[in-house]
């Protein structure tokens, strides 16, 4: 094997790449101009595939997820930011700062701006993106972690209030990426932030055109951040 294969999840067809984990792996690929192969993996297919390869997730997460890398010398790396660190101990330019402090920064905001839009994105996955197997699966998982079907945790949850709460996260994020004058987190510099970042702008504008539209309305700096990012979004299918 002489290239990296990437494990992503499809989305029906026309397949595309839409989840936002496997899209910040996607990214460092693009943004380092490296030589890979897609391999689209439906969700309940994902355990049997790597469970020989790789060691679980701890045991409160699901244990195999998606993204998963292969590497030209055979071995399997799991998990967006493991991948990114094993990229870019091999392949160190251009630089992803991954020992950034803005990094832990990001990781305090995210959750903000992101949890209380679940209500919004979960639903949006099922009804709009999800071929057929994964439709099942994934409908079937999150009902039983949520109790409740996505239809209704839709509608209890994915309503204004949504927004309302998701606004301050949205807002501290946006300060962020302005900090250093933009149109990246550090300035004029791309790095591994501003991806964690686009992927979740990325994920919500495949869900729903206007979702995405809300959020760079609600802080146009992120609609700055994910239009100086654009070259490394243009390869999503393959």
């Amino acid at each position: 094997m002489s290239q990296l294969i990437f494990y992503d999840l499809p989305t029906k067809e026309p397949r595309v790449s839409w989840s936002y984990n496997p899209w910040k792996t996607r990214l460092v690929l693009n943004y380092k101009k490296l030589e890979y192969k897609t391999e689209w993996t439906e969700y309940p297919d994902i355990e049997s595939k790597f469970k020989d390869h790789v060691p679980p997730n701890p045991p409160d997460d699901t244990p195999y997820t998606i993204p998963v890398v292969q590497f030209p010398d055979g071995t399997y790396v799991m998990d967006s930011k493991k991948i990114a660190t094993r990229i870019e101990k091999e392949h160190p330019e251009p630089h992803l700062h991954l020992d950034s402090p803005i990094l832990e920064q990001l990781s305090k905001i995210t959750p903000k701006a992101m949890g209380p839009l679940r209500g919004i994105a979960l639903p949006g996955v099922h009804a709009n993106l999800l071929p057929e197997r994964s439709k099942e699966y994934f409908g079937r998982t999150r009902q039983a972690r949520l109790g409740k079907t996505l239809e209704q945790y839709g509608k209890d949850s994915g309503g204004e209030e949504a927004w309302m709460e998701a606004l301050p996260g949205i807002k501290e994020l946006g300060e962020l990426v302005k900090a250093n004058g933009g149109p990246f987190v550090m300035g004029k510099t791309p790095s591994y932030a501003d991806f964690v970042i686009v992927s979740w702008l990325q994920f919500m504008k495949v869900i729903e055109e206007g979702v995405y539209q809300r959020l760079v309305g609600l802080e146009p700096a992120l609609g700055e951040l994910y239009n100086a990012s654009k070259p490394w979004l243009e390869r999503n299918d393959h």
